[in-house]
């Protein structure tokens, strides 16, 4: 199972305290510091569309001059601005299989991730 997000976010850190909690092994992949692929956005978006995973509640989407917000129309458009800004995904992303989730919820992790 990997785990992106970023390590300072707290919704990061609620899920892999839960993860640790409940003996979850997991590979932590910082977008900080190592960023995203074009290629696993674009996995990304057509497993889920981009729209499940751009976070338009945080202050990155916020701060963003209302030009910018108001260019992104495409995936492609979309998908550009999340390599540029990863803190506009939102966190944590799952991955475990073909099992894929953005955010933390205790009972989806329960019945998803403990096996």
């Amino acid at each position: 199972m990997k785990v992106y997000g970023i390590t300072n976010c707290n919704t990061v850190k609620k899920a892999l305290d839960w993860l640790k909690a409940h003996n979850v092994a997991y590979e932590f992949h910082d977008f900080k510091k190592l960023g995203v692929s074009n290629e696993k956005l674009q996995e990304w978006d057509a497993k889920a569309g981009y729209e499940k995973f751009i976070n338009k509640q945080g202050l990155t989407w916020k701060q963003l001059d209302p030009q910018v917000k108001e260019n992104v129309k495409t995936s492609a458009d979309a998908l550009k601005l999340l390599q540029e800004k990863t803190s506009m995904i939102k966190r944590p992303v799952i991955e475990d299989g073909g099992f894929l989730f953005f955010g933390f919820d205790e009972g989806v992790y329960e019945s998803k991730l403990i096996k």
